[in-house]
């Protein structure tokens, strides 16, 4: 496991902007089954790992839990993926979820998505003080490089 983080809302650098519009839209936990069936989509090009077993019942637990923010990432009106945050009463923030849906992988939509749900994150304390998250070798080859040019960094 990979730990990164960014200790100031300074640190972001923006991406590039998207090759067509990218909006971020919060969805509640009555959105489990939706959530589910994207995540599933995302990883299921790394085999079965992390939540693809879980239930839309354990769905619905997670994004019921207090401070768990979930937002789509809508690309023509249409959901290609999603970040889940979580706001902790220590100040930070984790992206516990990010992920884009295949066909919209390496097409430049990453680094928008990115910058969004990181500005995003810095708003979600008051006052936040670290935004913070974990990754894999074994995920997208271009996710790594995509967090260390948003700004986050190896700890």
């Amino acid at each position: 496991m990979i730990r990164l983080e960014m200790t100031s809302p300074a640190h972001l650098i923006p991406g590039d902007p998207p090759p067509a519009p990218l909006t971020l839209e919060e969805v509640t936990a009555a959105a489990a089954p939706q959530i589910r069936a994207l995540y599933n989509r995302i990883w299921a090009p790394l085999g079965p790992s992390g939540r693809t077993a879980w239930t839309t019942a354990e769905w619905t637990a997670e994004l019921s839990l207090p401070g768990i923010h979930t937002h789509l990432a809508v690309i023509d009106d249409e959901p290609a993926g999603f970040a889940e945050l979580s706001a902790e009463p220590n100040g930070d923030v984790g992206i516990v979820v990010f992920g884009l849906l295949p066909e919209h992988q390496s097409k430049g939509f990453g680094s928008a998505f990115l910058t969004l749900t990181a500005q995003l994150a810095w708003t979600l304390n008051d006052p936040t003080t670290r935004v913070y998250l974990h990754t894999t070798p074994d995920e997208h080859p271009a996710a790594l490089p995509n967090y260390e040019s948003r700004g986050f960094r190896v700890v």
